[in-house]
């Protein structure tokens, strides 16, 4: 029987995992330090991991080592070139999270635009049954509808996004980061004419040479004092000092993260605004509704049923 190795299931929030400990010896760790990972992956046929690194260091020191399954769509956590040269697979799971992600930019949209975070707190303040009066309007209130929606990023869950924009009526159009202009639906327009046109800003695009660092100083400059950002994708992609900066001095109203630069983020401007309802952060959240960890449970469940069958027999 084949021994398997999730080296980080807290990253999983506890679901169940029957489905990938019926498939061999299972052995699993809520977390793994780096220097606690050779020796846990020591005999392990596969090492199922989320964001614990293997380098190829530790491979060459795994003999048994054949797969290596990824608990999550990106792959930078596996020195991937040492994979391919000593012969261990690497299998990551796509599409499970594409709903999910496009859920939570929508809703992050709706709350920035309603103020949200703000009359929930007034409410459960006191601040609400202090008063004789029946309304509050202490934050503008905006709707979706006929705003620009602006997407960095039309991949699969920017298409989404950009669906679920449509029903809210807004008006879509998107920048590609690749430089690869396709035929599709939405009008294209290069990042500084989305920039100056969009009401909400939404980066779906992965972290990479191109986008490091995409969203500063000056781009963010380029936007309407009214617009808000969102960044569902890859904290790298927008200077944080510069987002902050940005929304101390009101260059934009307000932005919603769901990725930061490093995580956790244990130091930042953006913990001191001067205005702390400028932002809705969330702990790498996007991707989490339970529908999306079941379909990312079943994936690595699948990669390594696949793995089982293509050995000899």
């Amino acid at each position: 029987m084949i021994k398997i190795v999730f080296l980080d299931e807290y990253s999983l929030g506890g679901y169940d995992l029957s489905a990938i400990k019926s498939l061999g010896e299972y052995i699993g760790y809520d977390r793994t330090t780096p220097e606690q990972t050779l020796e846990r992956c020591k005999d392990a046929t596969v090492v199922i991991t989320n964001k614990v690194y293997i380098s190829g260091q530790m491979m060459s020191q795994l003999p048994n080592l054949k797969l290596i399954a990824i608990a999550a769509t990106g792959m930078n956590n596996v020195e991937l070139d040492a994979a391919a040269e000593i012969g261990i697979e690497v299998k990551n799971v796509s599409g499970y999270s594409t709903y999910s992600v496009a859920e939570a930019t929508l809703g992050a949209a709706l709350s920035l635009l309603r103020n949200s975070a703000y009359y929930d707190n007034y409410f459960k303040s006191g601040a609400y049954a202090a008063t004789n009066d029946i309304f509050h309007s202490g934050r503008p209130i905006s709707m979706l509808r006929g705003k620009n929606w602006g997407i960095i990023g039309l991949g699969a869950i920017g298409h989404q996004v950009a669906h679920l924009a449509e029903a809210f009526g807004c008006n879509i159009a998107y920048s590609s980061t690749s430089g690869v202009v396709r035929e599709e639906r939405y009008v294209h327009k290069n990042l500084s004419e989305l920039l100056q046109w969009a009401d909400v800003i939404s980066i779906h695009s992965p972290l990479n040479a191109k986008t490091a660092g995409l969203i500063g100083k000056s781009e963010l400059e380029q936007m309407k004092s009214t617009a808000i950002i969102i960044n569902v994708a890859r904290g790298g992609i927008i200077d944080e000092q510069a987002l902050a900066d940005a929304l101390n001095n009101r260059n934009i109203a307000a932005a919603a993260l769901d990725v930061f630069s490093s995580e956790p983020l244990h130091s930042s401007p953006l913990y001191s605004l001067n205005d702390p309802y400028t932002l809705l952060a969330s702990p790498h959240t996007a991707w989490a509704a339970d529908d999306a960890v079941k379909l990312l449970i079943d994936g690595i469940a699948a990669n390594i049923k696949n793995f089982l069958l293509s050995l000899p027999q």
